[in-house]
């Protein structure tokens, strides 16, 4: 996708200085969650100001967590960066009762 494409809703700058866009598709996918609907504002906080980050099981995508934000205790935000380890593209988020 390239800087002007109207798929992209959103785009900010994680802690370690990588690009991370969310795009129509992404956001669709997070709001199959319906407890997410309302949550758009806190995903971009997450991705931005993360409490913790962690690898997630699929190698190229990263965990971004923060706390009182989201639906439940924590928000977990995943972000793929399988296709450009410079950009990332919001994969899911979704609340989170246990600590990471």
């Amino acid at each position: 996708m390239s800087q002007t494409d109207p798929e992209i809703l959103a785009r900010m700058i994680e802690p370690d200085g990588r690009t991370v866009e969310i795009t129509n598709l992404g956001w669709r996918h997070v709001c199959e969650h319906g407890e997410m609907t309302t949550h758009f504002d806190a995903i971009k906080e997450t991705i931005t100001h993360p409490i913790h980050t962690e690898p997630d099981v699929r190698p190229g995508r990263v965990r971004y967590y923060s706390q009182g934000l989201g639906p439940t205790r924590w928000l977990r935000v995943v972000i793929s960066y399988e296709s450009n380890p410079d950009v990332g593209i919001l994969v899911t988020a979704f609340g989170h009762s246990n600590d990471p």
